[in-house]
């Protein structure tokens, strides 16, 4: 049955003249091992960018800040991505741009299934395990992102990738996120057949599923307990149960109560958000990682596997606005990512969550990116580095992580 289903997702991308048998042997000897999160690196995959002439129909969705026009003053995202591999059906014109050689720009759309399929295409040639499939609550009544799921299971299956959900909590009323977060979950594995994906990435038996946005100034820790005890047990929906919270959990603010230290101790696995968490050495900014050693013994303390959030760098002067600019955290050539990876690996730690793959809005993702954007606009680039850079030391970062290259704390290739 699981055969016949990888059959049935790869021939509606393979298309006429291909044999879809065939393309899944192909690509046998580079499946991921879907029943462990150990040695895995896993990037986070926003999949909600849209354009007009999309299928969504919603036109520049976090493009920018007017879904209907887009111009220099309205952009929200840091970095324009390198487009330069995509087809003409994957390419939509962004009027009033122009790259440097007076050609028209163009966007891509996640809701497009071919673009998605070279996302997918792009982890399995630079040895990236899959994604944690983000999940907005704010939106799990949008079509689009149903739309943007199904390209990720097949894209998944066809590349012999890993997938697991990422519920993001954001933005939601704190009455409704139980409700909105339980239901939808529910759908999935019901109907949408979800963790019976052969793609879909299990732990110690269990479906593997993320629920972030834990922090003490956003809800109550009743509602913590609540959540965690229905992912956990569930007789029928219980999980592996991944919990992305803040990254000063060890040691929470002075009104944080007994209830929700012992929250962030139920998780099976734990994921402190650390996404602007710096340190300074000079004038150079560090991701701050000393702390990794204490979260994982305190961790597996209580019993919680951990997993630590690596990125590659900040931005979001487009998305907040010039006084943004402060908190920009320069990539160091990729010095500021390896970093992080290296940290890992001496500790022995042994899973990675890799934020982000597509984020280009806040500047943190580590696909292909031009750096010769189009004009007019502000934009962040890679500096010269090759476009793919990123992807290429993400690929030999998990080498660290599955143990299959020896620890080194410089970055091990040149551009």
């Amino acid at each position: 049955m699981k055969r016949l289903l990888v059959c049935l997702l790869l021939a509606s991308v393979v298309g006429p003249g291909s044999d879809p048998v065939l393309a899944a042997d192909e690509s046998a000897a580079r499946v991921v091992d879907v029943k462990t999160l150990h040695h895995k690196v896993l990037c986070g995959y926003q999949g909600w960018f849209r354009c007009p002439g999309d299928k969504s129909e919603q036109g520049w969705k976090h493009w920018s800040r007017n879904a209907r026009t887009i111009h220099p003053s309205s952009l929200t995202f840091e970095m324009w991505p390198d487009l330069d591999d995509f087809t003409r059906e994957e390419k939509y014109l962004v009027p009033g741009f122009t790259s440097p050689g007076g050609q028209p720009a163009y966007l891509f759309s996640s809701a497009n299934e071919k673009t998605v399929m070279r996302h997918f295409r792009w982890m399995q040639q630079y040895g990236i395990d899959g994604v944690f499939a983000q999940r907005f609550l704010v939106n799990t009544r949008d079509p689009s992102f149903d739309q943007v799921l199904r390209n990720i299971r097949v894209a998944a299956n066809q590349t012999g990738r890993a997938f697991a959900l990422c519920y993001d909590m954001s933005g939601t009323p704190r009455d409704q996120i139980f409700d909105q977060l339980v239901s939808d979950w529910k759908r999935q594995v019901d109907e949408m057949k979800i963790t019976r994906d052969p793609r879909y990435l299990h732990h110690e038996g269990k479906p593997v599923l993320m629920v972030w946005g834990f922090f003490e100034d956003r809800f109550g820790p009743a509602l913590a307990h609540r959540i965690i005890d229905f992912f956990k047990k569930d007789p029928q929906y219980s999980v592996t149960l991944v919990g992305g919270c803040q990254w000063y959990w060890r040691t929470p603010g002075k009104q944080l109560n007994a209830e929700w230290a012992r929250a962030f101790r139920r998780f099976d696995v734990i994921s402190p958000w650390n996404v602007g968490n710096v340190s300074m050495a000079g004038d150079t900014k560090h991701a701050t990682t000393a702390i990794w050693k204490e979260d994982l013994v305190e961790a597996k303390k209580s019993g919680m596997s951990f997993l630590p959030v690596i990125y590659p760098g900040f931005g979001w002067t487009n998305l907040k606005g010039p006084q943004a600019t402060a908190v920009t955290i320069p990539r160091r050539g990729g010095k500021f990512f390896w970093e992080q990876f290296a940290t890992a690996t001496e500790l022995g730690v042994d899973m990675v969550y890799v934020a982000m793959f597509d984020e280009v809005d806040e500047a943190t993702a580590i696909f292909k990116v031009s750096n010769t954007p189009p004009r007019p606009g502000r934009f962040s680039t890679y500096e010269g580095l090759p476009t793919d850079w990123y992807l290429r030391l993400t690929g030999e970062g998990s080498k660290m992580i599955r143990g299959e290259r020896p620890k080194q704390r410089t970055i091990p290739i040149t551009p």
